[in-house]
């Protein structure tokens, strides 16, 4: 497809269209990486959720599904430190849901498994060597990162303030994702704690945009053709889109996430640390309003998640939404549920036509 001016990440990852599906972990599989890649944009398969062996046969089906370039996807968090009071304000805390769902509140529980990059992943990303490998919180240290690099791959990551973006540039970032403060999911941000204070996605891309060299991908509240066209108008030679993937065949939630989905408006979203420890943009629901949002007693993440599971699967099984993560950024309102190949080309077109 031609008709890009501003070509830069098209020919940096070797894509067709300059859409970058947002990895997305829990929510989604090889399935969807493969249909956006062979749709000319850039899947993603999220790797934080995932066991190596799980990673190297996701990677596998890619590989066996397409030829196209991969973004692979990975957390960079630094492992948490325990704190055994915190974790039993925590569990008190969540009592009365516990009761409520005819749990045991103080029932072992699972491990967190959110797992940070290190030399296994690493050694997953010598042996499948993808096209692209982003991070999120950061980036790992640099004789991990100088590995990564050793492929061949580009390297991006998420920013969400200027000073975020500059300092992944200086280390080395081939692109930098301008993270604002509508997107959904998990804040990239790594220099502060401090969310209150992150910009919007349309204040945010072009002062990075300023500030940087390396081509700027936006993401953030970008939920059709007027959302991309806008970013590139303000300095980005990319998108990369979550939440209206989610509304594809392709990606993994379940029923009750899905219309909730389709019912989320503007106001319908927040940011909570309630499901995680880390601020993460998702539908409001019962356990957001009464612990949250941003509760100070929710421990480090990915700690507070370990606690959350049993409240999630009891809840979603009872058919009920109030107890369960569901990440959205704040224009779920555009979503349109088709393949996410004929996604990312309606979208590419509908950006297009709107350019001339």
């Amino acid at each position: 497809m031609t008709g890009w001016r501003d070509r830069r990440i098209l020919e940096l990852f070797g894509i067709e269209v300059p859409i970058l599906q947002a990895p997305m972990a829990g929510a989604q599989g090889s399935q969807l990486a493969v249909a956006v890649s062979e749709a000319g944009g850039l899947g993603a398969l999220p790797c934080a959720l995932l066991s190596p062996a799980r990673m190297d046969a996701e990677m596998d089906a890619i590989r066996a599904a397409t030829k196209k370039p991969v973004n692979v996807n990975f957390f960079c968090h630094a492992p948490p430190h325990a704190d055994t009071a915190r974790d039993a304000a925590w569990r008190a805390a969540l009592r009365p849901a516990y009761e409520a769902l005819g749990l045991d509140p103080q029932m072992p529980l699972g491990d967190a498994n959110r797992a940070p990059f290190d030399a296994t992943f690493c050694a997953l990303v010598e042996k499948w060597r993808p096209e692209v490998v982003s991070f999120h919180f950061g980036l790992p240290e640099t004789a991990l990162l100088e590995r990564v690099r050793a492929t061949g791959a580009k390297i991006i990551a998420s920013a969400t303030t200027v000073g975020e973006a500059v300092w992944l540039e200086q280390r080395g970032c081939d692109a930098i994702i301008a993270q604002g403060y509508e997107a959904g999911g998990h804040r990239g941000i790594f220099l502060t704690n401090d969310v209150a204070m992150q910009p919007g996605t349309f204040a945010l891309v072009p002062q990075v945009a300023d500030a940087v060299k390396v081509p700027v991908i936006a993401a953030g509240g970008i939920g059709e053709s007027r959302g991309i066209a806008a970013a590139f108008v303000l300095g980005a030679s990319a998108v990369q889109m979550g939440t209206a993937y989610l509304f594809c065949p392709e990606s993994s939630i379940s029923p009750l996430y899905r219309g909730a989905l389709a019912e989320a408006r503007d106001d319908s979203t927040a940011l909570t640390n309630v499901f995680s420890g880390r601020p993460a943009r998702g539908i409001a629901n019962k356990i957001v309003r009464e612990l949250g949002p941003l509760s100070p007693t929710a421990p480090e993440f990915p700690l507070a998640g370990a606690a959350i599971a049993p409240l999630r699967a009891a809840s979603e099984q009872a058919g009920s939404t109030d107890y369960m993560q569901m990440w959205s950024g704040q224009a779920a309102r555009f979503g349109r549920a088709m393949p996410a190949g004929k996604l990312t080309k309606t979208l590419a077109a509908e950006t297009l036509a709107l350019a001339r």
